[in-house]
């Protein structure tokens, strides 16, 4: 009977463990239209003027599931999630399924990675850079500009 206990105390918490390290793993959002004109710019009420809606600066990661250089660059987009959780929020949007958003950007080269400082103008990045050189826009572009 004993066995049995222990047994299944160490199921639960293997159980709780997971749950929770698997709430607090922060990964990029997809955006869709909606959830981009609600956290980002709402572009339908002012197409003429960009207002960035967000309480933090963000960037956005724009890409295509059959695109090798955005698979490249995905791993990073995924610990600056991690790491600058709280400073900054990260977004994805595949340009296959949010066609207008894309057009909108004029994201035809990807990855396409736009900066959203709170104030002032995004600013866009085209092709795979290396890892330092987007750690280096994210400190001068949306952590300088808060």
């Amino acid at each position: 009977m004993k066995i049995k206990n222990i047994i299944l105390l160490f199921c639960f918490s293997a159980f709780l463990l997971s749950t929770t390290f698997a709430q607090t793993e922060k990964k990029p959002e997809l955006l869709t239209k909606e959830t981009f004109i609600k956290k980002v710019w709402d572009y339908k009420s002012s197409p003429n003027t960009f207002k960035y809606l967000g309480d933090k600066p963000c960037l956005i990661d724009f890409y295509a599931d059959w695109c090798a250089p955005c698979r490249r660059i995905a791993p990073f987009m995924e610990e600056f999630a991690k790491r600058y959780d709280g400073k900054i929020y990260v977004y994805k949007i595949n340009t296959d399924q949010q066609k207008e958003l894309a057009a909108l950007f004029k994201a035809n080269s990807i990855p396409m990675v736009i900066f959203f400082p709170v104030n002032g103008k995004p600013t866009a990045t085209k092709g795979a850079l290396p890892k330092e050189q987007y750690e280096q826009l994210i400190k001068e572009l949306l952590l300088n500009n808060k």
